[in-house]
């Protein structure tokens, strides 16, 4: 049985009208129009086509043959006890409807199985649905046309232009129907932008509908940058944001709806202030019983000055490099001074509540490629090393560069239209190698005489080494950069090892990536599962001398279980993956596209941004045309169920 979107009854429309507008990603107005027939790409930053060159390798290289040599018991320098879902994701309020579904009746299909692959390796998921939106953002009974989310661009604000938003419980309904389903925890934010009026419901609602699944509500996001967005006067600063902060405390205090008092974060700063700063007026001490974590906020670097002009100009081919470096998560870390140590002297975990590649959208060919997928593996374990407690990768609208995973520009002829980014793939090696016992302790090895270009950490677990993450930076076709780890465990090693490996011909390769032999293939083309074979290598150990010899490619990613346990307890079982009876293509008379120009066309009355986000270019008849076809939605798919069974019938 099939159902009919109505998307797909606008979209038929607009075809035989065979003329679209293409809106670039970054302005405002129509670049042109074309006839589908000739129709090209659109420019949507999600689906850049941008190939960076690849750095040369390094002039002198690494040595390619090292060794590994692991202690049992009584290590010192290993982590706090890490979960399984450490690395998880932080999704643009704006963008809730594209990319968690419709309402409560209407889940995205491909995003309860990403979640889901999740699930299977770490045990959970962590999600927080925030960001810039939600400091404007107002929970409403209902809203004019019945959508669950509704952005006014009319009153759009900050240099990146966020809209205010109006939404139902739907959205939050929609959140426990997922956790239902997939294990997934969630993070929310009180809105900070009137503390004489506090807009509390989202913590009332939320507390009620989610339970258990939500673990903690953001106060204030970045407020260190509220005076220059116009926010706040010039004057606003550390104590200043205490202030705001105790009122709001004071605020749930005399909520007899909000039961949970202790499930707020802060001080989620972009880096303007320094930790220190806030430590000093006392707000981690004098708020301790109501906070849940210490939070910030942190992107390497920014590409602001290409989207609107501020900044300092960068360009992604310069960047490149200097993301293909073990320096670079240690630079971020270097960023909180005694941060994570004085988080756990006060009781609470710190958390890297929102980064990714750069600010304002990332770049591309960069925030897009396999590099951007062996970085955010290598950040993420330096961030469990440092004793971070979570780190959430933010994921934006189809005008960025960075997104782990983005539904799809305009509906095609089923739903696997998914795109997935490299930083899902690290996400995925990431939970394996920390696996789900959440007793995993990571330790930086300095592997290689603490080579930049071939870092390595090992995973203990009771005291005993359990997993070694081996990741290679340099892209070298003639194999020449390949290493090979020679592993030894005090006592001995075991008769075996098995190796997963995340691969790629190039750090530049955008797209087709594989992990252990499976992928999410190319743009617009998943459901939010891996097809392919699963390939896990096993390699043979050399017990007599002690040593398991694991090579690396040039470029690539190494994961190798110790023990069978370890893996099992890495990947438990096959992933409960969802279907759904709802389709983008019908039965019957239809308009016959050539799927080339369906891919790259606007559809929906020149629709060039369906999937909204929080950066100037979002076009405002996007976001209605979406909305203004809500209320036909289920009337729709109620008739295609009666004409669906009579079909079956025949």
């Amino acid at each position: 049985m099939r159902l009919l979107l109505v998307h797909s009854l606008i979209f038929s429309f607009t075809l035989a009208r065979a003329a679209v507008t293409a809106y670039g990603p970054h302005v405002q107005s129509p670049l042109g129009t074309t006839t589908a027939a000739s129709a090209s790409y659109t420019g949507a930053a999600s689906y850049d086509t941008t190939i960076l060159t690849a750095p040369a390798p390094p002039n002198p290289a690494p040595p390619t043959q090292f060794n590994v040599e692991l202690q049992t018991g009584g290590v010192s320098g290993l982590s706090i006890q890490q979960e399984g879902s450490f690395f998880g994701f932080s999704i643009e309020f704006s963008v809730t409807t594209q990319v968690l579904g419709l309402n409560s009746s209407f889940l995205q299909v491909p995003f309860l199985n990403l979640m889901a692959n999740l699930r299977q390796r770490g045990g959970s998921v962590k999600v927080r649905v925030g960001g810039n939106t939600q400091e404007t953002a107002t929970l409403v009974a209902s809203t004019p046309d019945g959508a669950a989310l509704e952005k006014d661009y009319g009153k759009a604000s900050n240099p990146t232009a966020t809209p205010p938003l109006v939404f139902t419980s739907e959205i939050i309904k929609m959140m426990a129907e997922i956790s239902a389903l997939t294990d997934v925890y969630w993070y929310m934010g009180v809105p900070f932008n009137d503390t004489q009026n506090w807009r509390l419901q989202i913590a009332e609602v939320g507390e009620a509908m989610l339970g258990k699944y939500l673990i903690g509500l953001q106060a204030g996001n970045e407020p260190d940058l509220y005076s220059r967005h116009g926010h706040r006067p010039d004057t606003y600063g550390p104590q200043d944001y205490k202030n705001d902060f105790g009122l709001l405390i004071d605020a749930m205090n005399a909520d007899s709806n909000i039961p949970n008092k202790n499930l707020l974060i802060g001080p989620n700063l972009a880096g303007v202030w320094s930790l220190p700063d806030i430590w000093q007026t006392g707000f981690a001490t004098d708020f301790n019983q109501n906070l849940a974590a210490l939070g910030v906020e942190r992107y390497p670097t920014d590409n602001c000055y290409a989207l609107f002009g501020i900044g300092t100009p960068r360009y992604g081919q310069e960047m490149f490099p200097s993301f293909l470096t073990h320096q670079s998560g240690k630079d971020i870390v270097k960023e909180f001074p005694g941060a994570a140590d004085y988080a756990q002297s006060v009781g609470k975990p710190f958390i890297m509540s929102e980064t990714n590649t750069a600010s304002c959208g990332g770049f591309p060919g960069l925030s897009d490629s396999f590099g951007a997928a062996l970085w955010g593996i290598d950040y993420a374990l330096q961030l469990a090393y440092s004793n971070f407690s979570t780190v959430l990768f933010h994921v934006g609208g189809q005008s960025v560069y960075y997104n782990p995973f983005t539904p799809p520009v305009t509906n095609q002829s089923t739903f696997h239209q998914w795109t997935i980014g490299p930083i899902y793939y690290s996400a995925l090696a990431v939970a394996e190698t920390l696996g789900s016992s959440n007793t995993a302790q990571v330790l930086d090895l300095q592997a290689n005489g603490g080579s930049d270009y071939t870092p390595g950490y090992a995973i203990y677990e009771n005291g005993q080494p359990v997993r070694i993450a081996l990741t290679n930076f340099i892209s070298d076709p003639s194999g020449s950069s390949d290493y090979t780890a020679s592993i030894s465990i005090g006592g001995t090693v075991p008769p075996s090892v098995k190796v997963k490996y995340l691969l790629a011909d190039s750090v530049s390769q955008i797209y087709n990536f594989t992990w252990a032999g499976q992928t999410f293939g190319g743009p617009f083309s998943s459901d939010g599962r891996l097809v392919g074979t699963l390939d896990i290598q096993t390699i043979p150990c050399d017990q007599t001398n002690n040593v398991c010899q694991v090579k690396v490619p040039a470029p690539g990613f190494a994961l190798v279980f110790l023990t069978d346990n370890a893996l099992s307890e890495s990947d438990q079982s096959p992933t409960m993956t969802f279907s759904t009876t709802a389709y983008t293509d019908i039965h019957g008379p239809t308009v016959t596209i050539d799927p080339s120009v369906l891919a790259t066309s606007n559809g929906e009355k020149g629709l060039a941004d369906a999937l909204a986000g929080t950066s100037k270019g979002r076009q405002m008849n996007s976001a209605l045309g979406f909305a203004q076809a809500l209320p036909s939605l289920f009337a729709v798919m109620a008739g295609a169920l009666v004409i669906g069974r009579l079909a079956f019938m025949r």
